[in-house]
């Protein structure tokens, strides 16, 4: 696949310290493998290439790695194991997670990339990762998308002799095609477009639902019709916390919340059943669901919901926090300023989470210590189901590597 202009900015850069911010499916990774291979290319280089988590690494970069490596014809040998590549004139090539970054210590690199490094803590760059680059006068290159005004957003802006940052929009990379841009402005809230496709730093002030206007969202009241109605659902036992909600349209209207102290699920479905045993309901639980068991019978949750005579929906595993929240934000107000979730004014812990949950301060981690987070995880899960924000990407230039 042949470089755009912005990707050849970043690679043809000879500072040492580069950082790249750059939309949703710009090519990062393609920018990181290019530089991985120049780097390497030289003799007896040590190169690694970090994310979050080692299978984060894994999924994002291993494969086009291998590709491409073996596509120049370089390898010696490939180590699945432990993710790492020697090449014939024995540099290595290496990916890494850091999740467990205290692990990273005592290795003298040539070259490290930081993918997504917004997400990662910081302590891994200043006490782990940067000592190993001062014997080797080694260089680094950080990779991301915005994420507030973090640490991330602070070395972007530390621009001096030794220090580049660059940032462009997920248009620039050439993978995306106008149209599809064009459609994610309707999907997602102002904010997250802005922040994934945008590349723009977003300050968030700390609220984690801010796109909530009581003047907007809050109505007096709903009629429950003969229609489904779909439950989102927190499994907790202080408390075991229910959102009730009908769609009209594409609105979602929330009319009803059931919040249960000292309880359980079989409990819930009692009181589920006890106000509208008439009506058919979908339920979109924790996905944990499937796995937790709260019966003395030994049934998981997920039994309990379905033996009661409801529908199920949950995904084979959590989604992300992130994407459930952008989810909640996007149905509140889309780029386009559409509005399409609402709630009665008498669901009044459904509002006071919506209004009241706030990021850890100094994270982008969501406060639950407050008690806010249970109306808003099962929102969260309902929401994100029947309204998923992750949409298959269509290349406009084919992905073949060249």
């Amino acid at each position: 696949m042949p470089l755009s202009d912005p990707q050849r900015q970043v690679i043809l850069c000879n500072k040492r310290f580069r950082i790249l911010f750059a939309g949703r499916r710009f090519g990062k990774t393609f920018v990181a493998i290019q530089e991985l291979a120049k780097f390497a290319r030289f003799p007896n280089q040590k190169v690694w290439y970090i994310s979050p988590s080692y299978r984060q690494s894994k999924n994002i970069c291993w494969t086009m790695l291998k590709e491409q490596m073996i596509n120049h014809r370089w390898v010696k040998k490939i180590n699945e194991a432990d993710l790492s590549i020697i090449l014939k004139n024995n540099s290595i090539i290496q990916l890494k997670g850091a999740d467990n970054f205290s692990s990273l210590r005592g290795v003298g690199l040539n070259l490290v990339i930081m993918d997504e490094f917004q997400d990662i803590n910081p302590s891994a760059w200043f006490e782990v990762i940067r000592p190993t680059l001062s014997d080797t006068l080694g260089h680094a290159l950080f990779t991301g998308t915005p994420k507030g005004y973090n640490w991330a957003y602070d070395l972007y802006t530390k621009q001096n002799k030794e220090w580049q940052g660059f940032k462009f929009t997920t248009l620039d990379g050439g993978q995306v095609t106008e149209e599809e841009i064009e459609q994610a402005k309707d999907d997602l809230d102002e904010r997250t477009f802005q922040q994934e496709y945008l590349a723009t730093f977003v300050n968030y002030s700390g609220v984690i639902y801010y796109n909530f206007d009581r003047n907007l969202h809050i109505i007096d009241n709903h009629e429950v019709v003969n229609a489904t109605i779909h439950i989102g659902m927190d499994f907790n036992i202080d408390p075991m916390v229910c959102v009730l909600a009908q769609k009209r349209d594409n609105d979602l209207i929330i009319f009803d919340e059931i919040q249960i102290w000292s309880s359980n699920t079989s409990e819930m479905i009692d009181e589920i059943k006890r106000r509208y045993n008439k009506f058919n309901i979908v339920v979109y639980p924790d996905p944990a669901a499937r796995q937790r068991k709260t019966s003395a019978g030994g049934f998981t949750d997920l039994a309990l919901l379905r033996n009661a005579g409801f529908e199920v929906r949950a995904r084979s595993t959590h989604p992300l926090v992130r994407d459930r929240i952008n989810a909640v934000n996007s149905k509140l107000k889309n780029t386009n300023g559409v509005s399409s979730l609402f709630i009665i004014k008498s669901c009044k812990n459904v509002i006071k989470s919506l209004e009241r949950q706030v990021y850890k301060e100094g994270t982008h981690v969501p406060d639950k210590d407050s008690g806010h987070d249970h109306m808003n995880d099962a929102l969260g899960y309902m929401v994100e189901y029947m309204f998923p924000l992750r949409r298959e990407f269509k290349p406009s230039k084919p992905t073949r590597w060249s």
